[in-house]
């Protein structure tokens, strides 16, 4: 984390990390999401039992009927979120003091112990401390929601931003078919993780799916050069 950065409530902010050496953090698609219920459920002041939680929804449930669970005093509003092999990135609002620093204790100390755990391992999962840039400007905080949810696109093609996407049309799928971001949230997509954004609190830059699709399809064939972390 920028050590000059004081996070305060009703700002927003752009955090990423990654995994140390750059190792993958997410090698399953349990893996996936698992982080993803995680970061709905640990999105709260109260202290969560995962393994009680579950017990609680009786023998037959899975991990994510979490989603459906309530959830009160809430640390951030998740805006938009990626998960890639090796990091993940996310846009929060800070809504209650020290909120943002307590939900990235809770969600990578909770993800780090399962991980360690179920892969045999010790020792920090994560590269260092989280790393997060202020979105101080209306003009930088639009720019990310573009920046965060076209992340993907590095999988399938990973010198789009040097030379240009290829296909427009293979990358458009791909995007659509990327199930570890909010992309197909955005895309108004009834999934149970959808639960994990709140955009109440950031600015409404999108009426609807087709401008959501065309800011993001703007960057994609005018502005691959600009489009920098």
């Amino acid at each position: 984390m920028l050590r000059n950065l004081i996070f305060s409530v009703g700002e927003n902010y752009h955090i990423y990390n990654r995994g140390v050496e750059k190792k993958k953090i997410f090698p399953q698609k349990s893996d996936y999401t698992r982080f993803l219920v995680l970061l709905y459920i640990l999105n709260t002041k109260e202290r969560i039992n995962i393994r009680e939680s579950l017990k609680a929804l009786g023998p037959s449930s899975d991990i994510r009927d979490l989603f459906k669970e309530k959830r009160y005093n809430v640390l951030v509003d998740i805006g938009a979120y990626c998960l890639m092999p090796n990091h993940f990135h996310l846009l929060l609002h800070e809504r209650t003091e020290n909120g943002t620093s307590h939900f990235l204790k809770k969600v990578l100390t909770a993800y780090s112990m399962y991980f360690n755990k179920k892969y045999e391992r010790k020792g920090p999962l994560f590269e260092s401390r989280f790393m997060a840039q202020h979105a101080n400007t209306d003009e930088y905080l639009k720019y990310l929601f573009s920046y965060i949810h076209l992340n993907p696109i590095k999988l399938i093609q990973s010198d789009w931003k040097e030379k240009g996407i290829k296909d427009i049309n293979i990358t458009k799928n791909y995007l659509k078919n990327f199930e570890y971001s909010s992309y197909l949230d955005f895309m108004e997509n009834d999934r149970a993780q959808g639960a994990i954004l709140n955009l109440k609190n950031f600015p409404e830059y999108f009426n609807d799916k087709v401008e959501f699709e065309t800011d993001l399809i703007d960057w994609l064939e005018f502005n691959p050069h600009l489009l920098q972390p």
